[in-house]
């Protein structure tokens, strides 16, 4: 990695024998208890942040090594002014639980999981992939765009968690998301680019649609379906925005033909052996919640 954009480990990498045993693994295993009207709120606004989901110090335990695996797997070298819009947004490294058992416990976590189910109102979801993605300081905006454009699924029974794994201020570029848009179909046919940028910024005002732009606390997680449209200022700041993402899908969801490139390619990369009117259930795609009783 370039050493003027490379991102600094924030301490020594976690074993897998040692994390196992710790109280991380625990509360990564136990119950979080939604808020009163959390399932409401994430409906009618196709989101919803929930504090404190995860401690200070869970998040110590697993971000070192999300980091260095990040490190590690990150294939962007060009300095930021080289970059397309999309690049310089940040950088972008997937499936981190296939390349560290420890970065595997916090994707797998009952714990994120059963909250995905739960607001979704399904009765299991199943792992899409997972991703990193870390806005490297002076890193630029992430466009508007919604997430299932990328993906091939029958209905909207999907999102992502969205995880920082530091305090998370106005000037690092919170995720910032358009209330209620998840309903709204214009731009679906848009991915990450300049022009979803500023059509989607056009019409989403004219709509008058709020937008939800508050700074996230350490522990504070946000969950988005994937027809909700989203953002993200640039890192103002000197020290990297470091997230990590798990996007769920509805377990017994059918997949549906692809209707894009992206969509296509996610069947090779992320559906393998998969076609439409399957589930979700390659062997990419572990079952990771279902409702028992």
């Amino acid at each position: 990695m370039n050493e003027t954009h490379r991102i600094p480990s924030k301490g020594a990498v976690v074993s897998t024998e040692t994390s196992r045993h710790t109280p991380a693994v625990t509360e990564l295993g136990q119950r979080y208890q939604l808020p009163a009207g959390s399932q409401e709120r994430f409906d009618k606004d196709g989101f919803v942040r929930l504090p404190g989901v995860l401690s200070p110090e869970t998040i110590a335990a697993y971000e070192p090594e999300i980091t260095d695996k990040v490190i590690e797997r990150n294939t962007m070298h060009l300095p930021l002014p080289e970059r397309s819009t999309y690049d310089k947004a940040f950088l972008q490294v997937e499936n981190l639980w296939e390349h560290s058992a420890t970065v595997r416990e916090f994707v797998f976590a009952p714990r994120l999981a059963r909250i995905a189910a739960e607001l979704l109102g399904v009765e299991a979801v199943a792992l899409y992939h997972d991703q990193a993605l870390y806005k490297e300081a002076g890193g630029g905006i992430t466009p508007w765009h919604a997430d299932e454009f990328y993906w091939p699924f029958a209905t909207d029974r999907c999102c992502t968690v969205w995880v920082p794994l530091q305090e998370t201020p106005a000037e690092m570029g919170p995720l910032a998301f358009s209330v209620g848009s998840q309903a709204f179909t214009f731009g679906r046919d848009l991915g990450i680019s300049d022009q979803s940028e500023s059509e989607l910024q056009r019409e989403l005002s004219a709509q008058g649609f709020p937008v939800y732009d508050e700074p996230y606390r350490l522990g504070d997680v946000s969950y988005h379906l994937g027809w909700t449209f989203h953002r993200a200022e640039p890192n103002r700041t000197e020290i990297p925005r470091r997230v990590m993402t798990v996007i769920y899908v509805d377990a017994d969801m059918e997949l549906v033909e692809a209707t894009n490139d992206n969509q296509r390619s996610d069947y090779a990369t992320w559906l393998p052996g998969l076609a439409p009117g399957d589930k979700p259930s390659g062997p990419r795609n572990p079952e990771l919640y279902r409702r028992t009783g």
